[in-house]
């Protein structure tokens, strides 16, 4: 697809990984405290629903995320 050479397929994966991670936390975190006080237990809260919503996600779409990862980048010339 995009050839990017195959030593760089962790990088990719993390990409991808971060990106799906970081869009569903943000998503979860983005709801409203109802005040500024409420900041840090609002956040607090929010990333341990985040934290458990993701674990079992990440670990589930691991294996997809790199085979995904794996068809966007291509093995290196040795020659």
């Amino acid at each position: 697809m995009l050839g990017i050479p195959r030593r760089y397929s962790h990088f990719v994966f993390g990409v991808i990984q971060s990106g799906l991670t970081s869009l569903i936390a943000a998503g979860i975190a983005s709801f409203p405290a109802q005040s500024a006080m409420l900041f840090l237990r609002h956040w607090t809260i929010s990333w341990l629903v985040a934290w458990a919503a993701m674990l079992p996600i990440v670990l589930l779409a691991a294996p997809a995320i790199r085979a995904f990862a794996l068809r966007l980048t291509r093995e290196e010339d040795t020659g």
